[in-house]
């Protein structure tokens, strides 16, 4: 398999997608319209999800070994795309997304009976093992990621570029340590989402209609990436520790934990919408839209660095968790006081 005709075919599959279903998403109406939350001009359809998803999945029925994982991971796939797409049409309760995100958690921890049961060697006494309990962990963590990367997704852009910050780290730390087997999946994704940053940020051209990932495509893009940091911290062959993982995806885990707390915090439901996310912040204070987008992706990457300079000088795990948990505290201290 040439690796340069695998992403220029995911690339192509996933712009053909674009222009093929924008059309159809307005005649059916799959589109986002504007509130009171949502302050984009016209109706914009919400496509991008589903052809990111369409190109991954062709792509890897022409490309890539029929294995076990990642017929499990397309199943997955396949599901979470459809619930995003029923929630972009409809408008689900959280109910209903929890139900079917719960399903497509166990399709993957029991499809290929891999789940999180290592922590790594946190406090160096040894590894942290938590055996069958992985099982209860492992739901929350996929529920958590696809979370934070649909809560994400709040301007042009955003979870785009955050998004392929964390597979490009990915893909490194597998090529780093010769899990090549693995490192195609981060760019498959990432060739497959390129095409839809075009769109959405009118790269390709201004005049062609803006479009959307949907709740399908954040829902995927967070569903992709816990997959791939399971595959890369669990088992014998794991490519980097499980605390790095906090790292590479630090900027939409941060804002949705910080902001769940502020919404408990002032009596409100977690999960109910509200404009207090670090972009929106980051607008009131007089950020354009694209030098917002410009900060956030910087101090991902920053994070996404520092994981990187702890997995490479192999320090101490303990220092890497303790200094994730204080810049946390830190970000959550410094979002109460901007949001007061």
């Amino acid at each position: 398999m040439s690796l340069s005709l695998l992403v220029i075919t995911t690339f192509i599959l996933s712009f053909a997608a674009i222009k093929f279903f924008t059309p159809l998403a307005v005649n059916i109406g799959l589109v986002d319209i504007p509130n009171e939350r949502k302050l984009h001009i016209g109706h914009v359809p919400l496509v991008g999800g589903i052809a990111i998803f369409l190109a991954v999945l062709v792509a890897s029925y022409l490309f890539l070994p029929n294995t076990i994982e990642l017929r499990m991971y397309l199943i997955a796939s396949a599901m979470i795309v459809f619930i995003g797409a029923l929630d972009d049409k409809y408008d689900l309760s959280v109910h209903v997304k929890l139900v079917g995100q719960i399903i497509v958690a166990s399709i993957l921890i029991y499809g290929i009976n891999g789940y999180i049961s290592n922590f790594g060697n946190l406090f160096g006494f040894g590894d942290i093992t938590i055996g069958a309990w992985g099982i209860v962990f492992s739901y929350f963590a996929i529920i958590v990621i696809i979370n934070a990367f649909n809560l994400v997704d709040g301007i042009d852009g955003l979870a785009g570029c955050l998004s392929i910050n964390t597979f490009i780290s990915i893909a490194i730390l597998f090529l780093i340590t010769n899990q090549r087997n693995y490192f195609v999946y981060p760019l498959i994704i990432i060739a497959a989402i390129l095409p839809y940053l075009m769109f959405n940020l009118g790269l390709y051209r201004k005049t062609v209609q803006k479009i959307f990932m949907g709740d399908a495509g954040s829902m995927f893009i967070g569903l992709s990436i816990i997959w791939l940091l399971t595959l890369g911290t669990q088992g014998e062959s794991a490519s980097f520790r499980p605390v790095t993982a906090l790292w590479i995806c630090a900027m939409p885990l941060m804002d949705m934990l910080a902001i769940f707390v502020r919404r408990v915090k002032k009596g409100k439901s977690p999960f109910k919408p509200d404009r207090d996310h670090l972009h929106h912040i980051l607008q009131r204070a007089g950020l354009s839209q694209a030098k917002t987008l410009f900060t956030i992706v910087l101090l991902s990457v920053l994070m996404s660095s520092i994981g990187f300079a702890g997995e490479y000088f192999y320090f101490a795990e303990v220092l890497m968790l303790v200094s994730f948990l204080i810049i946390f505290v830190l970000y959550n201290l410094l979002i109460q006081k901007l949001v007061k």
